[in-house]
This record gives structure tokens, sequence and C-alpha cells, in this order.
């Protein structure tokens, strides 16, 4: 975990051990965070009459961490399973489907159709989900599309003292962990060891998740 010529807040690279876990494969569409809005009858996110965003197999955005929370409550309570949001760890070790050390999920260097879906799909906002070539895991836009809310508080120095056996956070913080790429920036593929964080109330046109579960 963790990257040598990254950011500081990726270092040091340390090896990590998770018990097993389950993560969606793609992130949460806005025609399945619909379906959870009508039956707890909540209000719809910002940018939800937004075109460019509001596709039903687009990733929701515009969901605070509390919310994409929420959701993952409100689907163990639908399904008898006990969702919620990955860790960083979690998140890290399923985007690198196996490749240790690799920037990316498929090696050291952008895929070959990453200028091609710059201009085709990421003008406005972001891509349905699932539509390009899923990690060796099986799971679709780990490191693009929109950033993804993790269960961690964030700490930049975390590294330094995380356990080796499923870390989770540091217990208490101000700004909420989040992991991959994002539509609107300059290079919209993120590494895979590459960390970011914002305040848990924030909506951003950006921001998004996907779900994870314990395997029983």
């Amino acid at each position: 975990m963790g990257c040598d010529i990254g950011q500081d807040n990726e270092k040091p690279v340390h090896r990590v051990w998770l018990d097993g876990f389950l993560l969606a494969a793609c992130q949460v569409t806005n025609a399945q965070y619909g379906r959870f809005l009508e039956e707890i009858h909540h209000p719809p996110p910002p940018f939800s009459s937004d075109p460019a965003l509001n596709g039903p197999d687009q990733p929701v955005v515009g969901v605070s961490w509390h919310e994409a929370s929420r959701y993952c409550e409100w689907l163990s309570g639908s399904s008898g399973r006990r969702f919620r949001l990955p860790t960083e760890a979690e998140w890290e070790c399923a985007a690198r489907g196996g490749r240790q050390g690799a920037l990316f999920p498929w090696g050291d260097a952008l895929p070959p159709d990453y200028r091609d879906r710059c201009s085709r799909h990421w003008q406005q906002g972001p891509e349905p989900v699932g539509r390009a070539a899923p990690n060796a895991y099986g799971l679709y836009n780990m490191c693009d599309n929109v950033h993804e809310w993790c269960s961690d508080w964030y700490a930049p120095d975390y590294y330094l003292e995380s356990p080796e056996q499923n870390p989770r956070g540091p217990a208490i913080g101000i700004r909420r962990a989040s992991r991959g790429g994002s539509w609107r920036h300059h290079i919209k593929m993120s590494r895979c060891a590459a960390r970011s964080s914002i305040p848990p109330e924030f909506r951003y046109a950006d921001y998004g998740f996907r779900v994870a579960c314990d395997i029983e």
C-alpha cells in the first residue's frame, strides 16, 4: 500500500493484510440511487437535473459521505447483507487488481484509449459505468470517472502509524478519505495509491461511491 514516487501522504510504502471482502463491480448509478430516494422519500442530490450528469447508467454524483453511508444502510436492510463503504486499504487493494507496485491497475502508463475517452466521454460529466475494460478483479472505473468515498477518516500521516491488519483510518477527523480519478480533472485517471479527502458534508459533481461488504 502506498507509493514512493507519489505525494507525501502516500508514504511510506507498507504491507497490509486484509480480511476477505467483496466490492461492487461498478460505481452506484443514478438509477440505483433513485430507488433508494423513492423508498425513503429523500430529496435528490444537487445536479440531478443536469442532463450531463443524470443519465440512469452514469454514477450518481453530488452525494455527501453521510448520504452514501445511509444508502449502504438502506441496501443492507433491503437485502439482508451488511453493505458499507470500503476502507482506503480495501479500495487500493481492489484497484490494483493483484498488480503489486504498478501505478495503475493495468501497469505504469495511461491506457491506449485514454485520449479517446477524454474527448468522447469526459467533457461535461462522467461516462456510464462499466464501459471501459475492467481490471484483473473484474472491477470497472476503479481509477477514473468519479472520486469514490471511503469509510475512513483522513489523516495525511496515517501511514506512519496504521496497523498492519485491516487498517480503518484514524478514530477521529474532519475530512473523509476518497479514492479514484475524476472527469473534472486535467488528468482524469488517478494512480492506485493516490489519496484525496474532503469534509463529509460536501457534495461535489465528481464525487460518487461504490459499496463493499464482508464475506460471511
